[in-house]
């Protein structure tokens, strides 16, 4: 798992389970107020057959966030 702090939120690689294996994911939370992590599907349309694939592609996307908003939306660095 990989990680990267922001100012007033937290951002780690993650992955979501489906049916059809793995998803890469970005679950950010904020640093104060305990809430939840959201979780955000990262590189759509492909699926992992392991959770530790899926994992490490999430970890390369997370090296291209940039900023995360208010409302704890990611803004990613095209490549």
């Amino acid at each position: 798992m990989a990680r990267k702090v922001f100012e007033q939120h937290e951002a780690v690689s993650a992955v979501v389970p489906s049916d059809e294996g793995y998803h890469a994911a970005i679950a950010i939370k904020t640093l104060e107020g305990g809430t939840p992590p959201r979780f955000h599907k990262v590189l759509e349309g492909q699926t992992f057959k392991t959770a530790l694939a899926a994992d490490m592609a999430a970890a390369e996307v997370l090296e291209t966030l940039q900023a995360i908003d208010a409302e704890g939306a990611p803004s990613f660095t095209v490549i």
